[in-house]
């Protein structure tokens, strides 16, 4: 039961193939882009242990050699000096031009490894086998690898398409529900920005694909990924239609730069999140219906996701503050900030046309919101 997307790029087309015990197939899926019976993985040392050793006996059953190297997990990973080390690791392993590098791991292996890919001999293929439900519906497909600098996120990077991904829907089931959920946000992410109906079967599906039917697993997989896919070809170095895959992205990266990119706020709740208030913002707006926000919330809930700022635990700074994290954002246009809005669920649009006290009094409101929460529960506690 493999499902396969194609991503249709000329000179660079690939496959994203989504089913179960796809691990335990790497070598048969592998072997025909190899031009010797070998590959060098790169992995981090939580998903190392639960998954190398599959991935070994997968690509031994079709003869092909492995030699792994494991990093430490989280997002402090991407940076300079891990991927000097990565690449240094991959000349030490005397990879040809002619090789493939494997990056099995979520979304920081694969940016790290896929840049690492992309500048080793001026570009050698990679295969991408992700590992979390956000690496498998968003940061594995569409060739965007990268790492973060001092200035912010994923600054530093290039545009490398991988030569191969595999989604194993299997893996999911090994990750903490919390994970599991963060990966959901980029999820519902596709069908807010371009298509209500998937938003529409996520809200029926979504309760049990979280739960482990993996035929929904792979179907909400897929969808995302074609989503993905199409705009991809469309647009792939992002100058018009794929900057609507940034929906909820603006106020995202300013939560996580203000929450330090730490386990405060996971990058798919930051997205949840911020989608949440993109779709408030395009209501104060008048620019969506009303009801929008609430019904999007109101699925974010139901999934038992986060959906605001008074989720987030521990301080946060004042609205001003946060407006000028979305300033280092790399979507800024000549100084000008671009956000996401819709028009309705499934009709996203960029502009740049947003009044700045919009956006303080939407970010003020939901500060408000915070505070009085934390006030209700520490007189609780205090009553206790």
């Amino acid at each position: 039961m493999i499902e396969t997307v194609h991503v249709d790029l000329p000179g660079r087309a690939y496959e994203v193939r989504i089913g179960p015990d796809l691990l335990g197939q790497a070598g048969v899926h592998i072997a025909p882009l190899l031009k010797r019976a070998k590959v060098t993985v790169v992995t981090d040392d939580t998903v190392g242990a639960r998954h190398l050793g599959a991935l070994r006996s997968g690509l031994k059953s079709a003869g092909i050699e492995m030699e792994a190297l494991s990093l430490t997990p989280g997002e402090a990973t991407k940076c300079w000096a891990e991927l000097s080390n990565v690449v240094e690791w991959l000349l030490d392993q005397k990879v040809e031009r002619g090789d493939v590098v494997v990056a099995l791991g979520g979304g920081v292996v694969g940016d790290l490894v896929g840049f690492a890919a992309a500048i080793l001999r001026r570009g050698v293929r990679f295969v991408q086998i992700p590992t979390s439900l956000l690496a498998q519906v968003d940061s594995s497909v569409g060739g965007k690898t990268g790492i973060n600098t001092r200035h912010g996120k994923n600054l530093v990077g290039a545009f490398h398409q991988p030569a191969l991904v595999l989604a194993d829907v299997d893996v999911l089931g090994t990750l903490a529900p919390r994970d599991f959920l963060a990966g959901y946000g980029e999820v519902v992410k596709y069908g807010l920005l371009g298509d209500a109906a998937y938003f529409e079967w996520l809200e029926q599906n979504g309760p049990a694909m979280a739960a482990g039917d993996t035929p929904l697993r792979i179907e909400a997989v897929r969808r995302a990924v074609q989503m993905k896919a199409d705009i991809v070809m469309r647009d792939e170095t992002e100058q018009g239609d794929r900057a609507l895959l940034n929906l909820g992205h603006t106020f995202c990266h300013a939560l996580e730069a203000a929450t330090g990119y730490s386990n405060r706020l996971l990058h798919g709740e930051g997205v949840a999140i911020g989608c949440a208030l993109a779709f408030e913002l395009s209501a104060r707006l008048g620019l969506c219906p009303q009801e929008d926000p609430g019904r999007v919330r109101a699925h974010l809930k139901a999934m038992g996701m986060k959906t605001d700022l008074k989720d987030i635990e521990g301080g946060l700074p004042d609205a001003g503050t946060l407006l000028d994290l979305m300033g280092q954002d790399k979507k800024v246009v000549e100084g000008q900030l671009r956000f996401v809005l819709a028009r309705g669920i499934g009709e996203a649009f960029v502009t740049s046309d947003v009044p700045r006290e919009t956006v303080l009094a939407v970010l003020d409101d939901a500060l408000s919101e915070k505070a009085v929460s934390e006030k209700a529960v520490s007189e609780k506690q205090a009553e206790h």
